[in-house]
């Protein structure tokens, strides 16, 4: 059982209750997918078990002594990324235009190492993640690499539990390809309700399970109901809605999960809803 969480935007609180609710799970696999800003790991310690060198691309590279100076290749670039006869590693999107235009084929494509890619184990399980170099971008690639890592540690076929990137964009749609329910977390706020439009459209495409939870629904009223009534037209299950609560800032500077402070409103709603979704996924 795959469970992927979601959210259309950012910080609606979707790694805290990923952190929650693996917690609650106990036997379960982590796998960190928000590849552009992975933090899942911040919460256990750990020791890497695994490291792997991951090149999700290509980029072109100039050999000077076979060069003639003849600028095809900087007028041909249209992503400016050839100037006086170098390769901006950073603009450069491999697309080869400049290998088949260059009349002495001084220009090759050489693989480009986007991310480094762990195993990290804890006390609590293995943590699938990976750190991407500076300017790169996340992609699909990578987080596709990251669950099948993930995997290999899932002998009994326990429960994965996957933090995902927010939005829609292609790492969100390699999340979720081939998972079995999704969880999206949504904010009473304008922008929280058509982003979770757009995600749940999304979702909705690859016939998912899906379930809600609105965090932080006591911040505007009005549009928890807008949210509501989003839900129960599209009949999709509202397994949780968790009250603002000053303490799940004070977890996430302590760097543990809001599920270990018993007084916590916060606290008390996340197992509830991990009750209910339990009734959804097992």
């Amino acid at each position: 059982m795959e469970l992927v969480i979601l959210s259309g935007k950012g910080g609606t609180g979707k790694t805290t209750i990923a952190t929650a609710l693996s917690e609650l799970a106990k036997d379960v696999v982590r796998i960190d997918c928000d590849v552009d800003a992975p933090n899942l790991y911040l919460f256990y310690k750990g020791v890497d078990i695994e490291k792997k060198d991951f090149y999700g691309g290509k980029k072109a590279v100039i050999n000077e002594h076979y060069c003639n100076r003849c600028g095809k290749c900087e007028i041909t670039c249209k992503f400016n990324a050839i100037k006086d006869y170098v390769v901006d590693g950073f603009l450069c999107e491999g697309c080869g235009t400049c290998t088949l235009i260059c009349p002495e084929k001084a220009i090759k494509l050489v693989e480009d190492k986007s991310a480094e890619t762990f195993i990290t184990s804890t006390n609590k399980g293995i943590i699938s993640r990976a750190q991407m170099n500076i300017g790169s971008d996340g992609s699909g690639k990578l987080v596709t690499f990251l669950r099948n890592n993930g995997k290999k540690f899932n002998a009994k076929d326990t429960l994965t539990i996957i933090d995902a990137s927010p939005g829609i964009g292609c790492p969100v749609i390699s999340s979720v390809t081939g998972s079995d329910a999704v969880l999206l977390v949504t904010e009473p706020t304008k922008s929280g309700l058509e982003d979770l439009k757009r995600v749940t459209a999304l979702c909705m495409s690859f016939e998912l399970f899906i379930m809600i939870c609105i965090n932080k629904y006591d911040i505007n009223y009005n549009i928890t109901v807008e949210i509501e009534k989003f839900v129960a037209e599209k009949e999709l299950e509202l397994v949780g809605k968790i009250p603002y609560d000053d303490t799940v800032i004070k977890s996430i500077n302590e760097l543990k999960s809001i599920i270990y402070y018993e007084n916590s409103e916060a606290c008390r709603s996340v197992k509830e809803m991990w009750v209910n979704i339990k009734k959804h996924i097992y």
